[in-house]
């Protein structure tokens, strides 16, 4: 059986939960902006098309993506232990 994430040639748990995600504006980032929280995102195209991953660190901007009008969703926080 042919997966979504085979197809796409990226790896990450929920691919579904990201396209879902990438429907509302809200939580796209462009590349530049300052990223709200630390974690996993993925680059995702005008279209809805999944790209890869990348760890951004909070208050760093957005890297640049590959190709115009792609931004990117967190797909994975960051989790910090108690100290």
């Amino acid at each position: 059986m042919v997966t979504l994430d085979k197809m796409l040639g990226v790896s990450y748990e929920y691919p579904w939960r990201v396209l879902n995600m990438s429907t509302k504006s809200n939580n796209q980032l462009r590349p530049g902006q300052e990223a709200p929280r630390s974690g996993q995102y993925v680059q995702v195209g005008p279209r809805g098309g999944l790209g890869a991953e990348r760890t951004v660190t909070r208050g760093e901007p957005m890297p640049p993506t590959p190709k115009p009008n792609m931004s990117y969703v967190l797909v994975d926080a960051t989790r910090h232990g108690k100290r």
